[in-house]
């Protein structure tokens, strides 16, 4: 049953509105003054709150700025008193609506369901984002991904630009995730390009779009990632592989924070966070005269180093237990359990794949071996 929570310093709307809310199937509290009513909602969660803006002690907009500042619920004001201005002043410090009194009893209640719908879209978004969350958790408690984790905490609130290191297979886009949710554009896009995988003929109009006509199968325009991740964060993996010329291209959107689309004219301003990630040794790219130098100090503001597998062997018991989980559930069977002598064979494997490797090898022993696997099924199937 959704919360309502009725601000009014009159007790006789307070009742008419309980009685109405009641009728509807809502579950209503009162609070006579903006005082009374932010003590109530920092001890409960309201879905919606009706707040009157003419009140002893506290006014109504006030109230709403305090609300705001620790609830999530839609406030939609309500007054006796009210004009345009007030209205405008009310949507902009943030209310969901805003209604006159004497209230119109159909209106109210079309904007107390559409202001459910959003504390129930907010909700649900909140649901996803942990489940996106765990999707893309580090599993582990090594030192080396301790200091990953400490990295990630000290710089994802800054709009710094960060470059991560790492083998394939080790979780440099798990770092590049971890670092958006954790900044101040987490609400907005994270975009992510894999550069070794577009034909270098096609990078650029893959990263700024294109206009009608640019080139003969270019049909109708595009935006390219660059202006989808308006806002928010472009992840450039394996920008090593990038081409030349596209690099250049990038050096001049990180410069300026304008891009052009490819057979326009017209510079377009973006809001960018860009994350590079790269498996190989960019300084040796930059001798070799395939990676421009002066990209690679405007990426490299912080360089994160992913460790390989070998390097935190101490977290494959975890890997394994979480890997088999997530793999048996997927499946529909039991989970497998994994013998301490399965372990410490696992932990003794070179693993040039690193994490993305071990994740095959768990899946192929799962698949292959009984409930219980030992040593000898990880030798025979590794």
């Amino acid at each position: 049953m959704s919360k309502i929570l009725v601000i009014d310093d009159e007790r006789a709307i307070r009742s008419a509105l309980r009685e109405i809310l009641e009728y509807e199937k809502y579950q209503v509290d009162e609070a006579e003054n903006g005082k009374d009513a932010i003590k109530m909602a920092q001890e409960t969660e309201y879905d919606v709150v009706l707040c009157d803006i003419k009140m002893q002690q506290m006014d109504g907009l006030e109230v709403l700025e305090q609300l705001q500042s620790f609830s999530p619920a839609p406030v939609i004001m309500i007054s006796g008193h009210g004009n345009i201005d007030t209205a405008v002043e009310s949507i902009k410090k943030g209310a969901f609506d805003y209604i006159e009194k004497p209230l119109d009893l159909n209106r109210l209640l079309i904007t107390l369901r559409n202001a459910l719908d959003k504390s129930r879209l907010v909700e649900e978004t909140k649901t996803l984002r942990k489940r996106i969350s765990k999707q893309y958790e580090m599993v582990g408690n090594s030192p080396a991904l301790e200091e990953v984790r400490r990295m990630i905490d000290v710089v994802a609130p800054t709009d710094a630009r960060i470059l991560i290191c790492g083998a394939n297979g080790v979780g440099k886009e798990l770092v590049a995730r971890q670092l958006h949710e954790k900044s101040q554009r987490s609400a907005f896009p994270f975009i992510e390009v894999n550069c070794a995988a577009i034909p270098s003929e096609l990078i650029e109009s893959q990263l700024f779009g294109h206009e009608k006509g640019s080139f003969t199968s270019a049909i109708k325009q595009r935006k390219g990632d660059f202006e989808l991740a308006d806002g928010g964060t472009l992840f450039l993996d394996e920008i090593g592989d990038m081409s030349f010329a596209a690099q250049a291209k990038v050096l001049r959107a990180l410069q300026e924070n304008r891009i052009t689309r490819v057979g326009g004219e017209k510079d377009i301003t973006v809001n960018v966070r860009v994350i590079a990630a790269t498996n190989k040794n960019l300084k040796e790219e930059i001798e070799k005269k395939t990676f421009r130098e002066d990209l690679y100090h405007r990426l490299s503001v912080i360089i994160i180093n992913m460790p390989s597998l070998s390097e935190r062997v101490e977290d494959i018991p975890a890997l394994v237990n979480h890997f088999s989980k997530e793999i048996c559930k997927a499946q529909g069977k039991p989970i497998s359990v994994f013998d301490n002598d399965a372990i410490a064979t696992l932990q003794q494997c070179p693993w040039t794949g690193n994490i993305r490797e071990l994740r095959n090898v768990v899946e192929r022993l799962i698949i292959l071996c009984p409930t219980n696997i030992g040593g000898a099924d990880v030798k025979k199937y590794l």
